[in-house]
């Protein structure tokens, strides 16, 4: 059946009203339509140590933070935008940039140090080198006969 084009502009518009958005991922707001992709991560395993690449892209270096605790390496990332409704060339128009901000851990093991982990940050790219540890060797069971 052919419907007139003026259907489909209103469906369009119809289906893009707020209470039909999906809310379970308010991260869709900064991120958009590939929210699911956010901090895509490689793990590279060589003899002494990992490298971790990390996908920020749109981020700056000062925007970006790592953080060490309990074994866990966080890496948080915020942005910011101005919020002013005019810019040098005039009004805004339509704004679909935000502000938010994310983060994801990874456990690196407790003999690990901030001093070991290096970071580096290029072309969109959180690049780490994390050390190997070798882990607590546990005490030899010992066992004793019952006679």
């Amino acid at each position: 059946m052919l419907v007139p084009r003026i259907f489909d502009d209103f469906f369009d518009s119809w289906m893009d009203f707020p209470a039909l958005r999906d809310f379970d991922g308010m991260d869709r707001k900064l991120y958009g339509k590939h929210a699911a992709n956010v901090m895509k991560t490689d793990v590279r395993d060589h003899d002494d140590h990992y490298e971790v690449d990390i996908d920020l892209p749109g981020f700056k270096k000062d925007e970006i933070s790592l953080e060490l605790s309990d074994g866990y390496l966080v890496v948080s990332a915020a942005k910011d935008l101005n919020r002013d409704q005019t810019d040098g060339n005039g009004r805004i128009v339509r704004q679909e940039r935000y502000a938010g901000s994310m983060q994801r851990s990874y456990y690196v093991g407790e003999q690990v140090t901030e001093k070991d982990v290096q970071a580096k940050f290029e072309d969109g790219v959180l690049k780490l080198s994390v050390p190997k540890q070798d882990a607590p060797k546990l005490p030899e069971k010992k066992v004793i006969m019952i006679e």
